[in-house]
């Protein structure tokens, strides 16, 4: 069952902000499931040679990684929002 969001949804909420940013990165990290293991099962099931295999699952993992480090320790949620001054 999705997550029900208790008022509005609007991005500059921090609390929504940091929910929307884990449910991308779960999306991510199912998209590189279903596309490496699919890619591996084929790999294996054919008895192919595609060298460019191990490279791409490892790029992808290294973008995968990435985005963990950015949700987990870059992002700021913080409420407060730095004024504009004109």
């Amino acid at each position: 069952m999705p997550p029900r969001w208790p008022r509005k949804p609007d991005r500059k909420d921090p609390a929504f902000r940091k929910l929307d940013d884990r449910m991308t990165f779960a999306t991510h990290v199912a998209a590189f499931t279903a596309i490496n293991s699919g890619l591996w099962f084929f790999h294996n099931f054919k008895y192919a040679t595609w060298e460019w295999l191990p490279w791409f699952t490892a790029i992808h993992l290294v973008v995968l990684l990435s985005h963990l480090i950015y949700i987990s320790a870059i992002a700021d949620y913080s409420s407060d929002t730095p004024s504009k001054s004109t």
